[in-house]
């Protein structure tokens, strides 16, 4: 049986820690049988070889744009390849608010994370970070990537996230309302979905923002089995 290959594509908005962030998760693949692969422009996408032969591409690529012909070797993979894709926060839920095509792909695109309260608010990062709760699914609570896993906390970036009900989702957060916000009911929002797209299969997990939260046991463990839920299946 030959080695899988993982494609690791990463670049964008330095907050979100890409080189850093990724180097955490390519020994797990390489101790899970995959030759890594690491490109820093998403123009990889355009090459069809090595897209044909890529079982995984693991992207974080916050913001940033896409070439039209990037996008249409990356979708060919995916749909018609098999190949799977699967990335956390704005790396892969945030990349490329140019192209419609790509969010229809991932199923879901970042809208915000709501921030503390007014006279808490001093222009640091951690002005975002709020304690939630991560809410397994029904879903979540009968599927191998969150076998073991329970309810858990996180202080960090609370993403609100636009969807649609193709994702299955295996884990949700709650917004709650504050005087200070303009909603007026409870935001339920995916926090952690898959979906089938054509051939191939995708694993999104917004818990992620820096190294520290993908450090969490709960997120490390939910990150490694994604990443190896959504590679394309081994050929006997």
């Amino acid at each position: 049986m030959s080695e899988r290959k993982a494609l690791v594509v990463r670049g964008g908005w330095d907050g979100h820690q890409p080189v850093e962030a990724t180097n955490l998760f390519i020994p797990f693949l390489e101790q899970n049988g995959f030759e890594v692969r690491i490109e820093e422009s998403n123009e990889i996408y355009t090459d069809e070889a090595v897209m044909d032969e890529t079982d995984l591409v693991l992207q974080l690529v916050t913001m940033s744009t896409i070439s039209r012909e990037a996008l249409a070797g990356l979708r060919r993979a995916v749909e018609q390849g098999g190949t799977g894709m699967a990335g956390w926060h704005g790396g892969i839920a945030d990349s490329y608010r140019n192209s419609e095509w790509y969010l229809q792909m991932i199923g879901g695109q970042f809208a915000v994370h709501p921030s503390k309260a007014p006279d808490q608010v001093h222009g640091d990062m951690d002005d975002n970070y709020l304690r939630y709760t991560v809410n397994l699914t029904d879903l979540g609570r009968s599927h191998e990537i969150m076998a073991g896993i329970d309810d858990f906390e996180l202080e960090t970036e609370q993403y609100w996230v636009l969807h649609d009900d193709l994702n299955d989702v295996l884990a949700t957060t709650t917004h709650p309302v504050q005087p200070y916000h303009p909603w007026h009911r409870p935001i339920v929002s995916p926090a952690i979905w898959t979906r089938l797209w054509g051939e191939g299969r995708i694993f999104v997990s917004t818990p992620g923002h820096r190294v520290e939260i993908l450090q969490d046991p709960n997120v490390k463990t939910i990150i490694e089995r994604g990443l190896l839920w959504a590679a394309r299946a081994v050929e006997l």
